[in-house]
């Protein structure tokens, strides 16, 4: 009976070890690895013609500098600015998004965020809401685009 707990306490050590040397932080591995304090945003319900703008902010948490190579809008009505120098080990950065406001109705779209990160070499964000419609006559067509 003592021979059977041991072998079963020993075995649950080896186990746990185990599951510690694969629970060891990505960091460790070396390269860039991005990490974002939110990857939706939610404008909710705004007025047309608002501030469509939000950011996403995110830190660089490995161990060399993080590039993003190239970050695209889901459609013209999305526009990113981004960091075009490395950011450093450690240091933070910020994604600026401008969603065009006079586009009436739902709101989901994506901007796609390239890099060198090896947790994530592909990243996509999502910002999502809705645009009343205008308040001031003009008609829409049926995407909710004010029509001319």
């Amino acid at each position: 009976m003592k021979s059977t707990f041991f072998t079963l306490l020993l075995a649950l050590v080896a186990m746990t070890s185990a599951s510690n040397l694969f629970a060891q932080p990505v960091n460790q591995q070396g390269g860039a690895i991005i990490e974002f304090t939110k990857e939706v945003h939610d404008y909710g319900t705004i007025k047309n013609g608002a501030n469509g703008e939000c950011t996403f902010e995110f830190t660089n948490k490995g161990a060399e500098p993080l590039i993003l190579a190239d970050v695209k809008g889901s459609c013209q009505c999305t526009v990113p600015e981004w960091p075009k120098e490395p950011i450093a080990p450690g240091a933070k950065g910020v994604i600026t998004v401008k969603y065009n406001t006079k586009n009436a109705g739902p709101i989901n779209k994506s901007v796609t965020i390239s890099s060198n990160a090896i947790n994530e070499p592909v990243k996509v964000l999502r910002i999502k809401g809705n645009v009343l419609a205008p308040t001031d006559g003009t008609p829409v067509n049926e995407t909710g685009a004010p029509t001319k």
